[in-house]
């Protein structure tokens, strides 16, 4: 999949690969929080001892910071969802690869919460999952 990176987005992987020292080839924003996104193998090197790389970018960026591993395929949507979208429950995550379409099985509650104020959430998690897997809709259902 091609992914989208803006201008502040190829400062911060800069930035990011030279205080941590691991490469990352996308990062995104989700809900005020920056996403570095690192092969499953680098993901304990680049979060560092007791999250101390971690709590040091986010120190210096003046952002929350998450570093989450790179989804191998459609079969890992729901713990890349999870990833992205905790500490927010939801029952199970599906790829519908014919119709590209992500149908997200969640409480009330949760799913108020992923589906935010004038779908602002929602909007957000699409594009990211557009970028990681090809989808074009979004369905938060109740679960």
């Amino acid at each position: 999949m091609t992914k989208t990176i803006d201008m502040l987005f190829m400062q911060y992987i800069a930035f990011f690969e030279r205080i941590i020292g691991v490469r990352t080839k996308h990062c995104f924003s989700y809900n005020g929080t920056i996403f570095f996104v690192v092969q499953p193998e680098f993901l304990a090197r680049a979060i560092g001892e007791n999250g101390l790389n971690v709590r040091k970018l986010a120190e210096k960026l003046r952002k929350k910071i998450k570093i989450i591993s790179t989804p191998d395929g459609s079969q890992d949507i729901q713990k890349f969802i999870s990833s992205v979208v905790y500490p927010i429950q939801f029952k199970r995550a599906t790829f519908n690869d014919e119709e590209k379409e992500v149908t997200i099985e969640a409480p009330l509650q949760s799913r108020a919460m992923l589906i935010g104020r004038n779908k602002k959430k929602q909007e957000e998690l699409l594009k990211i999952l557009e970028d990681y897997f090809g989808a074009k809709k979004l369905k938060i259902v109740n679960g």
